[in-house]
């Protein structure tokens, strides 16, 4: 018995020895861990710690301002007053926005929109009820404020274009980022940031947007904010200056707002800066900034008369014949005519069993080539394609600018269209046919071109240079770094008397008795224009209805159907430095419609920037902010 009991404890006591050595084994493991975590490995836990605690932010920039080549602010930001909610400061959100509602307008929709994103976010998230308050909202709120528990005005920025509609086109607008604008850039994320969508908004969005600051808060385990520990603010984007004259941009809008539709371009013939660029109808970029309604939006979309369309740049027409002086110039580049060879119009020329007609039923009759610019004679210009052939006429046409886009620093651009034998046949599958040459000699047919393309065409016959047009005085990279542009534009390959021969020529359209813009000629001495004008047919004429009575004058057609009337001129003539082209769709005549258009904006842009009429161009600084100076007998116009 004993000795069974001896053998129990000794049994017990080698039991609990080894629970005891196994128990301190662990109790030395436990004090070895957290030896190893509170000393050994403290500073790191306590930056892991302090991480978790201190949460950075970051703080939007100011965008960078653009204006005009004077200074005069175009997209500016303006403090933006809104309204914020905080769910766990109110004790019933409906019953708040009832009231919030009752003081300022809110809406129906509003109401359900912010119920919806509160009960989605944590309670203590500030949600935004509105954006873009008066003043006068502001202080109702104030002085309610008692009433309307959880409610906070907050202060932002908001994009503002002080010009509106005056240049929507050039300008673009901000918007809230897209989903595919979303490049992994925070600075995109963060709420209410807005990036340009359109026009130099968009080209130098990343100069403008600026960089941003930061903002380091301590937050509980909640991610509450607690204080604000440090903060550092952004930098604001850079500012663009654009070449555009503002006054005579207001001008060139306010000369086209009795038509449906139209667009108008004024370049500086020696630097390719743009003055003027305006598209008509246009339409407020400030309803962008908030997000523009729907029915706004479908407004725009579905006029007839394109407001959201840049027709300067984007809208491609045929240029009728304003295309004649490419046409002369190849021919004489040829070699095929000289200025002073004759050619007869009775009115048509036939070609094949095909009749191709002049604008004026009678003919002009013998007709060199100044007359046939003059007059512009159709005859003249289908005798000498028939001489020089599409293709060469096309290389003409592309030294002057046209076919291909000009580069101007605006995100999209039409190329407009110069055909040739081996575009036909490529894009159509058909070969060339010599009816098609007659017609594209008068600017019809395939060719197409935009009002800018015509500008810089005429800058480049004005000045016998390759001028290549921009919006902006400079160029600004991504990271801010800004480059002045100057342009020393090269002399074209064009021998200077053929294009002396083009220019006196285009001067007797507008300054010689009977010449096809007499009408519109400018009177002021020392600002007189040269020009030319064009009528661009939208609706063919059958041979039926030539041969009957069935033709319709071009007024009595529905608008759509209607001529495009074009112009385009330089000025002064002896030392030119302005380019005008001004096009008004379905306006008919270019004589009696854009003309006129052209003159006045030609008078207008000399009378701005010059203390006297016919201003030397070497008194002019290229690239740099410059500061201001200081009844006629009815003549026949082409059809």
């Amino acid at each position: 018995m004993w000795h069974r009991d001896s053998d129990r404890f000794r049994m017990f006591t080698r039991r609990a020895a080894i629970l005891g050595a196994g128990q301190g084994l662990l109790l030395t493991g436990l004090a070895a861990r957290m030896y190893y975590l509170q000393v050994m490995e403290s500073d790191r836990y306590t930056v892991l710690a302090d991480d978790n605690r201190i949460s950075h932010r970051l703080l939007p920039p100011p965008r960078g301002l653009i204006t005009d080549r004077f200074g005069v602010p175009l997209a500016i930001n303006q403090q933006n007053y809104h309204i914020l909610i905080v769910r766990e400061q109110t004790p019933d959100v409906r019953r708040t926005l009832e009231v919030l509602n009752r003081i300022i307008d809110l809406g129906a929709d509003t109401i359900e929109r912010v119920e919806r994103d509160v009960a989605r976010k944590r309670s203590f998230v500030p949600v935004t009820v509105r954006d873009n308050l008066s003043w006068d909202e502001v202080a109702r709120i104030g002085v309610n404020a008692p009433d309307l528990p959880g409610i906070i005005i907050d202060a932002g920025q908001l994009r503002d274009y002080p010009e509106g509609p005056h240049l929507a086109h050039a300008m673009g607008y901000v918007a809230a980022v897209s989903e595919k604008e979303l490049t992994g850039d925070p600075l995109l994320e963060l709420p209410g940031f807005r990036v340009g969508k359109n026009g130099v908004e968009r080209v130098y969005d990343l100069a403008l947007r600026g960089k941003a600051g930061t903002s380091q808060v301590e937050v509980n385990a909640l991610g509450r904010v607690i204080r604000e520990l440090d903060r550092e603010e952004g930098q604001s984007g850079s500012t663009v200056v654009m070449t555009l004259d503002i006054e005579l941009q207001r001008y060139t809008n306010q000369r086209l707002s009795d038509k449906e539709s139209a667009a108008a371009v004024v370049l500086d013939v020696h630097n390719g800066e743009v003055l003027a660029l305006a598209s008509h109808p246009s339409y407020d970029p400030n309803a962008f900034t908030n997000g523009i309604s729907h029915k706004l939006w479908n407004s725009l979309l579905n006029n007839e008369y394109a407001p959201l369309t840049n027709k300067a740049t984007n809208g491609s027409y045929a240029p009728g014949s304003t295309f004649k002086m490419c046409v002369a110039l190849a021919a004489l580049d040829a070699g095929v005519i000289t200025p002073e060879q004759r050619f007869f119009c009775p009115g048509h020329l036939d070609l094949g069993s095909s009749r191709f007609h002049c604008w004026k039923r009678g003919g002009h009759g013998w007709v060199n080539l100044h007359d046939s610019m003059k007059h512009s004679c159709d005859v003249y210009y289908y005798e000498i394609s028939q001489k020089i052939g599409i293709d060469r006429i096309a290389a003409m046409a592309r030294k002057l600018g046209l076919g291909e886009p000009t580069g101007i620093d605006l995100p999209t651009e039409r190329s407009g269209l110069i055909p040739t034998r081996d575009w036909k046949e490529v894009q159509i599958g058909q070969r060339w046919q010599g009816g098609e040459t007659l017609i594209s000699a008068i600017g019809q047919g395939y060719v197409l071109a935009t009002p800018l393309q015509l500008a810089t065409m005429t800058a480049r016959l004005a000045s016998g240079k390759a001028v290549v047009p921009h919006l902006t005085r400079d160029h600004i990279d991504a990271d801010g770094t800004t480059t002045r542009i100057v342009e020393e534009f090269p002399e074209m390959a064009i021998n200077r008397a053929h294009l002396n021969h083009i220019r006196n020529a285009m001067n007797g359209v507008t300054n010689e008795t009977r010449g096809t813009a007499y009408n519109s000629r400018i009177k002021i001495a020392g600002m007189e224009m040269a020009g030319k004008t064009g009528t661009s047919q939208v609706r063919r004429i059958t041979m039926r209805e030539r041969t009957t009575t069935g033709v319709i004058g071009n007024d009595k057609l529905p608008w759509k159907f209607r001529d495009h009337a074009l112009f385009v001129a330089f000025a002064p003539i002896e030392n030119p430095r302005y380019a005008c082209a001004v096009i008004v769709e379905h306006g008919g005549s270019g004589s009696g419609v854009a003309a006129p258009i052209a003159r006045d904006i030609l008078i207008k842009a000399q009378e701005l920037n010059s203390s006297a009429p016919g201003i030397s161009a070497t008194t002019y600084q290229p690239g740099g902010q410059v500061s201001r100076p200081g009844k006629a007998v009815e003549e026949p116009s082409e059809s």
